[in-house]
């Protein structure tokens, strides 16, 4: 496979993950981040990181935008809830230091 291919076939995995995690607000952050260890705030951290690096101006709230499909805050208000207990539990245990 040339890079090229390469290149375009990660981006439309990407498209496609981010399309995905739009569609399944059911899910929370912290589900993701105690079942594999990044959320949709990761991927829009991992978003930006990239455009700085090729020197392309993209802000954290593009970048979450671009992931959430949305204002982050307006995502927050319509699909996120309160972690529970046991969210929390899970959490600190997977993430001691943070």
């Amino acid at each position: 496979m040339d890079e090229q291919t390469r290149i375009e076939l990660e981006a439309a995995a990407f498209r496609r993950l981010v399309a995905h995690l739009q569609e399944r607000t059911d899910v929370q952050n912290i589900d993701l981040m105690n079942l594999a260890g990044f959320c949709r705030n990761c991927l829009s951290k991992w978003y930006k990181a990239a455009a700085d690096e090729r020197g392309q101006a993209v802000s954290q709230d593009e970048a979450r935008e671009r992931v959430y499909g949305m204002p982050y805050e307006e995502w927050k208000a319509r699909h996120q809830k309160e972690a529970t207990a046991d969210q929390k539990a899970a959490f600190a245990k997977a993430n001691p230091h943070s």
